[in-house]
């Protein structure tokens, strides 16, 4: 099942997609009247479909835009440092001991097909394509923590690498300056319901194209941290609600390792097999 948040006429609303129709079936209420239920109910096994408030008003897919599938009263999550071979190629580093976990502002988000602000203050923008999971249920058991997952969903977290090493000698990174850029990070273009996937954490291909060049391509079966292992490493330290959605990090190819970062009118696009894509073309840089 794809579940989409979307706008229309200034009308903000979620959807059931049925993407081969190109048809949307509009959700009654926000995302907390229903979401930490049908999560239950895929677990259950029941049929979720019966679970969603359906107001029987049917739009266009192609008449709405897509908004980044999360609500501005939940938190957007990070965990980085989590393919070894990204870390080895693009940083010259090794795995650390345990993941790494930040938070991005909520202003950084964009919908699949918005425009991807080049801000003023970098001039090194570059892209990170990852699996964004969509946590449904509040109540999270530390042995089954995919239990919580409602589904997942397509990220890039666009970092201003010139800022990322810029906080004060002896500070360290300043990832607030480098990961909340207003307006720059792509998440979509809907989510899909874990039961589209195998049981566990998906292992599934995500790759990364700037103006048709591929520039990364990867796999989450290389995360040194499975989707539960994340969940597990935030929810002891900052509980996560019904609606939250934590990156779980990106595969080599990044501009920091090979030199390519993002330039004005260029198209960016991420995807993720089995989920779909994002496709942000880089404004002008801002003044």
């Amino acid at each position: 099942m794809k579940l989409a948040r979307c706008e229309l006429e200034k009308r903000v609303f979620w959807a059931k997609v049925d993407e081969h129709a190109n048809t949307l079936n509009v959700i009654a209420g926000c995302f907390s009247d229903w979401g930490q239920e049908l999560t239950r109910a895929i677990n259950a096994g029941q049929p979720s479909a019966d679970v969603l408030p359906l107001t029987g008003e049917t739009l266009a897919l192609s008449a709405v835009r897509l908004l980044p599938p999360v609500e501005p009263v939940n938190r957007v999550v990070v965990a980085g440092a989590n393919y070894a071979k990204h870390l080895a190629a693009d940083f010259g580093l090794a795995s650390p001991s345990q993941p790494v976990a930040f938070l991005k502002a909520y202003g950084a988000l964009i919908g699949a097909n918005d425009e991807l602000r080049y801000p003023p203050l970098t001039t090194k923008l570059d892209h990170e394509v990852e699996l964004v999971v969509v946590i449904g249920d509040s109540s999270i058991d530390a042995s089954k923590p995919i239990d919580s997952v409602l589904g997942y969903t397509v990220g890039n977290d666009v970092s201003a690498r010139d800022l990322q090493h810029s906080g004060p000698k002896g500070i360290g990174m300043d990832l607030f300056a480098a990961k909340s850029q207003d307006k720059t990070t792509g998440v979509g273009p809907w989510i899909v319901t874990k039961d589209e996937f195998p049981t566990g954490s998906p292992v599934l291909s995500l790759q990364l194209l700037v103006d048709g060049e591929l520039r990364q391509d990867g796999s989450t079966g290389d995360m040194t941290w499975d989707v539960g292992e994340l969940i597990n490493f935030v929810q002891i330290r900052s509980s996560f609600v019904a609606g939250d959605i934590l990156f779980t990090g990106s595969p080599d190819g990044v501009g920091q390792g090979t030199g390519k970062f993002l330039n004005s009118g260029e198209l960016v696009e991420a995807k993720i097999d089995g989920i779909g894509s994002l496709k942000n073309r880089v404004s002008a840089k801002q003044g």
